[in-house]
């Protein structure tokens, strides 16, 4: 689960902004809250559900953009062909345009602690450092850091695998990928020092950024096709969001002539079916007939399903999408907020919107409220709504659109 992660020098962030999950303290709405577990250790209660606020062209994306980062790096094999890393630095201050991007984040998985603090050119890792905290205690496992001589590495006294397994999992690890890549996939099971946090990196939380359904919608097709289950409480699922679908099947394609002489070997895809029940009867529609509102529920159905399987949770996922709104109705999106919250699950929910609804349903407390707004400098400024004055229960919304909290739009008259 994350706690925090700040980022800087990374597109529209200069100095450090950070993101917290951790929930304030003496405010109601506990059932908003859970408990990390870690062995030998007490944290704050975390937060189940964080939604972030701002303008237009404001910095919310690259905040999601930043954690996307880690999770693209950490699934990097190493290549013949250098590939450029995903990162641009802040590009107004002349100082940092050749400087390292730089992310860390604060996290817990499997009962332990951990901060991993990355930084990155598009030409190579100019720094990485994994710290645990075992019943507490801060404790080094490995320190890269890039210098003309080369890399130079630090490794924590009880860091596992010996010294010539260390060797080797240097020798693996190229400039464009990271070191702990290289040392879970060269090593036993048993050696879960670095196998356990790459896990949370690769797979501890799932980003979806804006523009993303269309392909979302096409996987979950795919495995719905194959899966029966999961096509059962797809259509649950749409049901319950108030559409008419009261199933969902596949047929067959004829094949297609053309596509046929084109490529001889090709299997002709299955055509999805949904059937739509109204006062009148019932009427079938294929999937590519449907409205864009429907296609994207059945597209974020797939992550919505798979973070919510207890199989997944329990390894304490993060979902985290990138305009939720422009996807969602907001009478649905609150529904999913609902639903979340009152789930004895410890996943987290994070998302960008712009859609101010849930200010006002009272579902949020004022620390799961997030804002983004752009300096004079054209820098991106992080702050919680719970940074600001206030008393608990008062009208967000309004003070919002009241510019107490600013990161609004400035419109100019002409």
């Amino acid at each position: 689960m994350l706690i925090e992660f700040s980022v800087s020098n990374f597109r529209s962030f200069r100095e450090k902004q950070t993101f917290s999950m951790v929930a304030a303290p003496r405010l109601k709405k506990r059932e908003n809250t859970f408990k990390p577990v870690i062995k030998g250790e007490k944290l704050p209660d975390l937060l189940k559900v964080a939604a972030i606020y701002g303008p237009n062209a404001s910095g919310k994306s690259n905040l999601i953009k930043a954690l996307d980062v880690v999770r693209e790096v950490a699934s990097r094999q190493p290549s013949a062909q250098p590939i450029p890393l995903p990162v641009s630095p802040f590009r107004f201050d002349a100082q940092l345009v050749n400087q390292p991007s730089r992310i860390e984040l604060h996290f817990v998985y499997a009962e332990m602690r951990y901060q991993f603090e990355l930084s990155l050119t598009q030409n190579r890792i100019a720094e990485e450092r994994l710290t645990s905290f075992p019943n507490g205690k801060e404790s080094l496992l490995y320190e890269r850091k890039h210098e003309t001589s080369g890399d130079i590495y630090h490794f924590g006294k009880l860091l596992e695998g010996g010294a010539d397994l260390h060797e080797l999992w240097k020798k693996l690890t190229g400039p464009q990928v990271l070191f702990i890549a290289q040392a879970a996939a060269n090593s036993s099971e048993d050696l879960t020092q670095l196998r356990n946090p790459f896990i949370w990196l690769k797979a501890g939380f799932m980003v979806f950024l804006s523009g993303s359904m269309m392909a979302l919608t096409e996987i979950s097709q795919i495995r719905a096709e194959s899966d029966i289950s999961f096509t059962k409480e797809l259509s649950r699922f749409l049901q319950d969001v108030d559409t008419p679908i009261t199933d969902i099947r596949f047929e067959k394609a004829e094949p297609d002539s053309w596509n046929l002489l084109q490529s001889p070997g090709t299997k002709p895809k299955s055509k999805t079916v949904l059937t739509h029940r109204t006062a009148l009867g019932e009427a079938e529609f294929n999937l590519q007939d449907e409205s864009e509102g429907t296609k994207n529920l059945i597209g974020f159905y797939l992550p919505w399903n798979l973070h919510s399987e207890t199989k997944l949770v329990t390894q304490s996922t993060a979902l985290i999408v990138d305009e939720l709104d422009s996807s969602l109705h907001p009478e649905i999106v609150a529904s999913l907020v609902a639903k979340h919250i009152k789930s004895d699950l410890p996943a987290q929910l994070i998302f960008t919107t712009h859609d101010t609804h849930l200010m006002d349903t009272k579902l949020l407390r004022r620390d799961q409220f997030w804002l983004t707004e752009r300096d004079a400098n054209g820098a991106t400024q992080l702050r919680s709504i719970h940074d600001f004055e206030g008393r608990e229960g008062e009208d967000l919304e309004k003070r919002y659109y009241e510019g107490r909290y600013r990161a609004l739009p400035v419109l100019r008259k002409r």
